[in-house]
């Protein structure tokens, strides 16, 4: 079982004033590899109320963060900029892999500023906002999520077999 976290940055729908639908896909998505969530956030598009919740959802040992909103280009997008405070290791593949695959589908990929990173033993992601570039997005790097959080675990001793 893959403990997991989602974090979805959004001010609309901290206020209640939209329902947040990207969560609701990944906790769907996530099924796929056994992942069970664990925590569940929505919050304001807010760097230091972000940084906050990365920070406790990785000390309560979640092995993946999964955020959803705040990658783009608006004054209120923070999630980048939170999760690069708060990771210790960067991991580019996974929004290389990403942008890569959402380039063949629209030039607006290359907008996108998410990170992904380790904090401890946590694996945290950064993905679009909208249901449907998360379910793209997510759909590319799921068959890898697995195998990071075994590494991460200390589950594999050789990642070449």
């Amino acid at each position: 079982m893959i403990r997991v976290g989602v974090i979805t940055a959004s001010d609309r729908g901290y206020r209640g004033e939209r329902e947040d639908i990207s969560g609701k896909v990944i906790e769907e998505m996530v099924r796929e590899i056994n992942g069970f969530v664990e925590e569940y956030k929505v919050l304001p598009d807010d760097l230091e109320v972000i940084k906050k919740e990365l920070i406790n959802m990785s000390d309560k040992g979640i092995d993946l963060i999964l955020t959803t909103g705040g990658t783009g280009l608006s004054p209120r997008d923070n999630t980048p900029e939170a999760t690069l405070s708060v990771v210790e290791k960067l991991v580019p593949g996974i929004p290389e892999a990403m942008r890569m695959a959402s380039l063949v589908k629209t030039p607006h990929a290359m907008l996108s500023r998410a990170v992904a990173g380790i904090r401890g033993k946590t694996l945290i992601v950064n993905l679009p906002g909208s249901p449907k570039g998360v379910r793209e997005n997510l759909s590319v790097i799921l068959p890898a999520l697995p195998h990071a959080v075994e590494v991460l675990r200390g589950e594999v001793k050789d990642c070449g077999k």
